[in-house]
């Protein structure tokens, strides 16, 4: 049984002030919410404060970019082992607005999720098509392609050590979310994906579900059998929206193990 695992993606948002709050907020929200794990994954310059307020606690925090290289003349780069130095024990690699906006590309998203690994740091890789795509039937070849960017460089079994996370970019701060079982779809097409080449790690690796995930349908989504979480943007920033999505997930783990035990 997987621990479903769910990921606060901060985006370009907070300030000392507003961050203290909320993570405060959620320490005592998720505090006896044991079966699961959860994140935060700030921005860079608020790192250090991230450090301090969870450290003790059951939240991991992580970064959302970093670079492959790990030091030199990058001005505006941050490498692998910066984040390391803030306690980073998760960062965010080929993110569709990364992707979209900053012309990152299959080949330099795996450098990252290499570098990252290479640091000790669990890569959170995301994959996810475009409405357009999903209108021509593209879905399957866009997350196929990318996913193969990992696994035909690296081999499976640079999975083990990884987080993967469907996120369509047609529902991705939209209001218009996968339903349960268009998600479970995707989710299904990349384990199958990855058994081809290894049953076993096919079947321990997390694959979270990422594109306007609410305290709504949170639930309806965890429960699908390959959807191991989330990747929550929007509703991350605030305490009242995160934290039922985070009971949502410990719910849904221990009916899992409840289910395997009967």
């Amino acid at each position: 049984m997987r621990r479903k695992l769910v990921v606060g993606n901060w985006k370009m948002n907070g300030s000392i002030a507003i961050n203290k709050a909320l993570l405060e907020a959620l320490i005592a929200g998720v505090r006896k919410l044991d079966n699961s794990d959860y994140v935060v994954c700030a921005p860079y310059p608020y790192l250090c404060q991230t450090q301090q307020l969870l450290q003790g606690t059951n939240i991991a925090w992580g970064a959302q970019n970093l670079c492959s290289t790990d030091n030199g003349a990058l001005t505006g780069a941050v490498a692998p082992h910066m984040l390391v130095d803030y306690g980073c024990r998760y960062v965010i690699i080929g993110h569709s607005e990364r992707r979209a906006l900053f012309h990152e590309t299959d080949d330099t998203a795996a450098a990252r999720f290499l570098a990252a690994q290479g640091a000790g740091i669990t890569p959170i890789f995301c994959m996810g098509e475009s409405a357009e795509e999903r209108d021509s039937d593209w879905t399957e070849y866009i997350v196929g392609r990318q996913l193969d960017s990992l696994i035909r460089r690296f081999g499976p079994y640079v999975l083990n050590n990884a987080v993967l996370a469907y996120e369509p970019l047609w529902a991705v701060g939209s209001d218009q979310p996968a339903t349960p079982e268009q998600a479970q779809e995707v989710h299904t097409f990349i384990r199958k994906r990855i058994a081809r080449c290894d049953a076993e790690v096919a079947a321990h690796v997390r694959i979270l579900y990422g594109g306007s995930v609410t305290a709504e349908n949170a639930e309806g989504l965890f429960r699908m059998p390959d959807i191991d979480g989330g990747l929550i943007g929007r509703a991350s920033l605030r305490a009242e929206d995160f934290i039922p999505i985070c009971r949502a997930a410990d719910a849904t783990t221990v009916q899992g193990l409840e289910a395997l035990i009967a």
